[in-house]
């Protein structure tokens, strides 16, 4: 579903991805971890296509990046940093907004069931400016699986979320990955990375460091895995 070879993203001088290599089959859920600075934000806008790789090959859904960016968007979800949302436009009027953008059929019914889903019925007619942050995330992530897209990227998504939108989250991609869906999220939260994710990829100094399953751990855990492979690229 995600196949990346050779990857560089230069911004003038400096090279922030060098050489990256990463794969994720169709149905992975794959946790993309590394220190401040790795690049994990910088990797996710260019499989979103907001941004364009310096060299390499970057290919989603079957489709080439940058060239066939609109074929890639129309099969992706993003939920990052920022809602990305019309802060003066209701809930269910931002959901019909994109869900016109993708000719969804049925769109009322979908946009009931995601609102249920993200905990918003009660608050869908309000402006979205009177939400809470935590709120806004919630919506950003209704948007981003209203046309239950192939792939999802997840950047941080729990930034800003309290304990009860923290845990809505948690069923939410734990939903999208018993659908069969390919998921790659960014995630400092180590813990609740390690009980959602599937497969682990460190990302450090540019390229994927190394790669593991639950299984891998043996006795240890994922806190373990990460800080020895940052250990091991210490002494390299």
């Amino acid at each position: 579903m995600i196949k990346v070879h050779k990857l560089v993203k230069r911004f003038g001088l400096k090279t922030v991805l060098k050489g990256m290599d990463f794969s994720v089959d169709d149905g992975e859920f794959v946790a993309l971890i590394g220190p401040n600075g790795a690049g994990k934000t910088t990797f996710l806008r260019i499989l979103a296509s907001l941004a364009r790789p310096s060299m390499g090959s970057v290919n989603v859904a079957g489709f080439n990046l940058p060239k066939e960016a609109a074929d890639v968007r129309r099969r992706l979800g993003v939920v990052s940093h920022q809602p990305l949302l019309y802060a003066d436009l209701t809930a269910t009027e931002n959901l019909k907004f994109y869900g016109g953008m993708y000719n969804l059929p049925n769109l009322s019914t979908r946009i009931d069931e995601v609102l249920e889903m993200i905990g918003l019925t009660k608050r869908r007619n309000d402006l979205v400016r009177t939400y809470s942050r935590g709120m806004q995330q919630r919506l950003a992530i209704g948007r981003a699986v209203l046309h239950d897209p192939n792939v999802i990227l997840f950047d941080e998504p729990y930034t800003g979320l309290d304990q009860d939108a923290s845990a809505m989250l948690d069923d939410v991609l734990r939903t999208v990955a018993a659908r069969g869906r390919t998921v790659v999220m960014t995630s400092h939260d180590l813990a609740r990375t390690e009980d959602l994710a599937t497969r682990f990829d460190v990302l450090s100094r540019g390229k994927i460091a190394a790669s593991a399953t639950k299984q891998d751990f043996g006795s240890g855990n994922l806190l373990t895995f990460y800080k020895n492979v940052l250990e091991e690229g210490k002494k390299q």
